[in-house]
């Protein structure tokens, strides 16, 4: 919106009486003509598709030291990275709307019985660190590992400010919805939470 907040069910309604699908439908098709090998979203974000839900941590050990990023999918299909720290994330199918494959950010702490659910579900995953704070090293694996060159960060604020604190974002493209949210603490653009002297940008 034109106060940089992004819950878009909140915002005031198109002057020409248009729906909400009418913004998804202009947001996917910039997405696409970005073409991108796809797309990195947070946890939150990620639970508002069908068949994901969010539920606390799978219990268990994991072995320890280093673990092996696993690979499910094929080179060149479009993917959906999930940032989800914890593995809190759960799926019925390893695509996104029968489209992108997931691909799971996680932190080193998660459980093998997690990583063995994500294995047989057919969904990718590599670490970042105890709670995916390594980032650069998350991208770099992604680009080495998984071939991908181009991706889009779609996330909420929290992983957008994250990606920015980091030095991680490259370009930015902006869509300014023609409307107003106002409420003081509703998402935004960029939320990096930080103390007040840090300067993430």
């Amino acid at each position: 919106s034109v106060d940089g907040r992004l819950v878009s069910s909140r915002w005031t309604s198109l002057p020409n009486g248009g729906s909400e699908q009418t913004i998804s439908n202009h947001y996917e098709r910039i997405a696409a003509r970005l073409g991108g090998d796809g797309f990195i979203i947070g946890r939150k974000t990620m639970e508002a598709f069908d068949g994901i839900s969010s539920r606390p941590p799978l219990a268990g050990e994991h072995s320890g030291g280093m673990r092996d990023h696993s690979i499910a999918h094929e080179p060149g299909d479009p993917v959906a990275i999930v940032i989800d720290p914890s593995g809190k994330l759960h799926y019925q199918t390893n695509t996104i709307d029968g489209g992108h494959r997931i691909i799971s950010i996680l932190g080193d702490s998660v459980s093998d019985a997690y990583l063995q659910a994500l294995r047989n579900q057919g969904i990718s995953y590599l670490f970042a660190g105890p709670h995916c704070e390594n980032l650069k090293q998350a991208l770099a694996m992604l680009g080495d590992q998984f071939g991908l060159k181009t991706l889009l960060l779609e996330g909420g604020g929290v992983i957008n400010g994250t990606f920015l604190k980091a030095g991680l974002i490259d370009e930015i493209s902006l869509l300014i919805y023609p409307g107003i949210d106002g409420l003081s603490g509703v998402p935004s653009i960029f939320e990096y939470h930080g103390q007040s002297d840090e300067r993430p940008a």
